[in-house]
């Protein structure tokens, strides 16, 4: 399903300006941080362009369907002034490889979010992680993509063109961003990004609040040499496939 950003726009208050941080104001770690994004994100692009050509046709092998899913995201863009920098809400379109059958209903996973971030929802009896597990929309191929995390690949084409970071807050659908109360905005004072310190400490087996926490920690001790860690984590984090089920 291709989700329509300037209807889900209006949802989410695109004017919104979330205040700054201590770590967002500093002037040489942006730079730094963008140039990291670049240099990782192209070599990364050039290296698995093989692995991403071979899940390519492997999905239209395996499902009828667009290869990729496109799909409505929340983020944030940098302002900067005289009085420093703050964050403006905006939504982009992030990529991800086809997971679930073309045409795929979204009405069971905003239902899920809503009890997510209310706090209603409980961890899965199975396997105890925060997620809508046994989707019967997921493809057979899509569940391996998904187990590996190799169904995130294409967001580094969101990282080339800003949308994303290498590291930061997830960037979540507009259907949740709906359901935020104020203090929940301020996880939005970041560039999205690919990994971060939830996704390689408390994927998907954390609260929404322990989520939230977490991603503000990130954003007030950010750094380049935190960064650079939570880069390394995420590799024995996804070979492990935490939160990936």
């Amino acid at each position: 399903m291709v989700a329509n950003v300037a209807q889900h726009g209006l949802l989410i208050e695109p004017s919104r300006i979330i205040a700054p941080t201590a770590a967002a104001e500093g002037n040489f770690y942006p730079w730094c941080k963008r140039c990291l994004d670049l240099v990782v994100s192209a070599t990364l692009l050039v290296l698995l362009s093989p692995v991403m050509l071979l899940i390519a046709v492997l999905i239209k092998l395996d499902s009828p369907g667009s290869v990729l899913f496109t799909q409505a995201r929340v983020g944030a863009k940098q302002k900067r002034s005289g009085k420093g920098t703050t964050w403006k809400m905006r939504t982009f379109v992030m990529y991800k490889f086809r997971s679930m059958v073309a045409n795929a209903s979204p009405e069971a996973h905003q239902a899920y979010i809503r009890e997510f971030v209310e706090g209603r929802a409980r961890p899965s009896s199975e396997n105890g992680i925060f997620k809508l597990t046994n989707d019967p929309q997921v493809t057979r191929l899509g569940r391996v993509l998904r187990r590996f995390s190799l169904d995130e690949l294409p967001q580094l084409f969101n990282v080339l063109k800003g949308d994303m970071s290498l590291v930061g807050p997830r960037p979540v659908p507009p259907y949740e961003v709906m359901y935020y109360q104020n203090q929940h905005y301020k996880r939005l004072a970041a560039r999205p990004g690919i990994t971060g310190l939830w996704q390689v400490t408390g994927r998907c087996r954390v609260s929404f609040e322990e989520m939230i926490r977490m991603d503000l920690d990130y954003i007030q001790r950010a750094s380049l040499s935190l960064d650079l860690k939570i880069l390394l984590l995420t590799i024995p984090a996804v070979l492990s496939m935490r939160g990936a089920e």
